[in-house]
């Protein structure tokens, strides 16, 4: 049995630990805030009492782990920071990095530790998706990188190898792809949220977990594959950065479920609703 200390025990870090205590590791976790840290242990132990502990400090969780997993919010320099102090408290253990779009490259770049370091794109919730995408850095060792993918295998997770440290690794590319063409639909008055919506999880949602794009495009024909993309990729939405619309309502205090509005109507008790309704899709329940 191995042992694995996770940093961060919010959105995501709550649900690597589960899924690495439900492999059979033992986990410590940490957090700057005692609640979500208390939480986060209290989840754990009820899927597998005694798996888990609260460390009392940063240097408590990764002293003599196997494995440390950084879970902290998507900024590269509180991630960069964290590698640094690390480097001073285990020269041992494997670091990834559960980064759903900063390359690895990026991260590591001022770090001693850069060749153990690794990618680990765990997909919310984590212990539900069991796909985790593994990139390395330039610098990563590609044993370290196949070592991780070995073990997260045999947790029981569907790993994917990125061969290439690109921004957003292969899943996210594609889904904000997808969210920057809605948020563009939205924008120009094409269609409101709800519709836009619903016409996705109808039609090609329905599909995708049975045949995906470039599976589809053989399927189809690659001459009619051309055809539609010739016409239709110049009037598809190209900006570099996010819509205005973003920008104003985050401006407005709208900023989705957590505050009780968004670009949809978040009521009261929507947001668990919505996250039972996920868990049931993806348990087979619903």
């Amino acid at each position: 049995m191995s042992d694995v200390a996770i940093a961060g025990t919010g959105l995501m870090g709550h649900g690597i630990a589960r899924a690495f205590a439900a492999g059979g590791w033992s986990v410590s976790l940490w957090d700057a805030n005692a609640d979500a840290l208390a939480a986060a242990v209290a989840q754990v132990d009820r899927d597998r009492p005694g798996a888990a502990r609260a460390a009392v400090s940063l240097a408590d969780a990764v002293a003599q782990v196997d494995v440390i997993v950084e879970a902290l919010p998507e900024r590269l320099d509180l991630k960069r920071a964290f590698l640094a102090e690390v480097d001073e408290l285990n020269t041992t253990a494997i670091v990834t990095t559960n980064t759903s779009v900063i390359r690895i490259t990026d991260i590591a770049a001022e770090s001693g530790l850069a060749h153990r370091v690794v990618g680990t794109h765990w997909w919310n919730p984590p212990h539900l998706i069991n796909l985790v995408e593994v990139a390395g850095g330039e610098r990563t060792d590609p044993d370290v990188r196949a070592w991780i993918a070995a073990e997260l295998t045999a947790i029981g997770k569907d790993v994917v190898i990125v061969e290439r440290d690109v921004s957003g690794f292969i899943g996210n590319r594609m889904q904000f792809a997808l969210w920057r063409e809605a948020l563009s639909l939205l924008e120009d008055g094409v269609a409101d949220a709800a519709t836009i919506d619903h016409v996705v999880r109808q039609t090609f949602g329905r599909r995708l977990a049975a045949m995906g794009p470039i599976e589809q495009a053989d399927y189809i024909g690659l001459d009619l594959t051309r055809s539609i993309m010739t016409y239709l990729l110049p009037s598809l939405n190209a900006d570099p950065g996010p819509p205005a619309l973003l920008d104003a309502a985050i401006e407005a205090g709208a900023l989705g479920a957590k505050s009780g509005r968004g670009l949809v109507p978040w009521p009261e008790g929507a947001r668990e609703q919505a996250r039972v309704r996920l868990e049931e899709h993806l348990l087979g329940t619903a």
